[in-house]
């Protein structure tokens, strides 16, 4: 047997990298008529009617009986009106960011589809809580980490001190039987990671280097991960996104041609440590 060269890409998902042609990387493409009448986004702000331009007072919510009869607000420019929508939405953004350090990612990542035309984007918040999800999954089931210990364990030996290149694909195996990182947690809903990723797109995993130490070995294993900041119909469909204020803003700023704000890739990078015992 050989053995396994370094770096070593173990895995892939299908979907791409740099994916700039996926559905919630639109913007721009949909008409007042469409998202009014496909996808039913009338009451769209509290405080500026996005198609008209015009402030809402109480007098002008869109689904009163007095509406348009009296109290008409200001008119504003089109910069004006999105700058008023993303403000909203950042204040909407904290029922999704209640406590821990991630909590101001969401607001920053808001502002940069605000100013940031598109370019991807990447923090060492980001960073950290994909290291800490994978360190802290301690699901047998479940771990990409603990998968890839196992097999790892099994096949670096005494006798041959490294890990054989032709048992490669079983650590592809042991990671389609666990889970991707993902901020789809309990937690994730009010600690401002399940608002900024939650699932993610894209994901490779490398192994760096594996040393093997008298009894033990020590590998380096690197994640790299790519989300979009953007949403698509599917998303907007769903019930459970068109409930919220926020997402009905977010789609509007995207997807109405009178905005189109740009979606972007975000970016997260974590190499973690993975110890065992050699076999005999």
């Amino acid at each position: 047997m050989t053995a396994l060269r370094f770096p070593c890409r173990i895995f892939e998902t299908q979907k791409r990298m740099d994916d700039y042609g996926a559905d919630d990387m639109r913007y721009g493409d949909l008409t007042e008529t469409q998202l009014k009448n496909e996808y039913h986004l009338l009451d769209v702000s509290t405080r500026i009617d996005p198609y008209t331009l015009t402030e809402i007072t109480p007098f002008r919510q869109p689904h009163s009986r007095f509406y348009g009869s009296r109290g008409a607000g200001a008119k504003h420019s089109t910069a004006e009106c999105a700058t008023i929508l993303f403000d909203e939405m950042r204040h909407l953004s904290q029922a999704f960011a209640i406590y821990g350090p991630y909590k101001d990612l969401i607001e920053e990542m808001i502002t940069h589809m605000q100013h940031g035309e598109g370019a991807p984007f990447s923090s060492h918040y980001l960073n950290s809580a994909l290291r800490m999800h994978i360190i802290n999954d301690e699901s047998s089931e479940n771990s990409t980490r603990l998968r890839l210990q196992e097999v790892l364990s099994e096949y670096i030996t005494q006798n041959n001190g490294y890990y054989p290149a032709e048992k490669a694909e079983q650590l592809k195996n042991a990671i389609l039987m666990s889970k991707l990182p993902k901020f789809d947690r309990f937690q994730d809903s009010i600690n401002g990671m399940g608002i900024t990723v939650h699932d993610t797109w894209a994901t490779h995993i490398t192994i760096e280097s594996i040393h093997v130490n008298g009894g033990y070995y020590r590998a380096a294993v690197n994640y790299k991960i790519q989300d979009h900041f953007g949403l698509d119909a599917h998303d907007i469909l769903n019930a459970k996104f068109n409930l919220f204020r926020f997402f009905r803003i977010w789609f509007v700023l995207q997807r109405y041609h009178l905005f189109g704000f740009k979606p972007f890739i975000t970016h997260m990078n974590a190499t973690i440590e993975i110890n065992g015992e050699v076999k005999k």
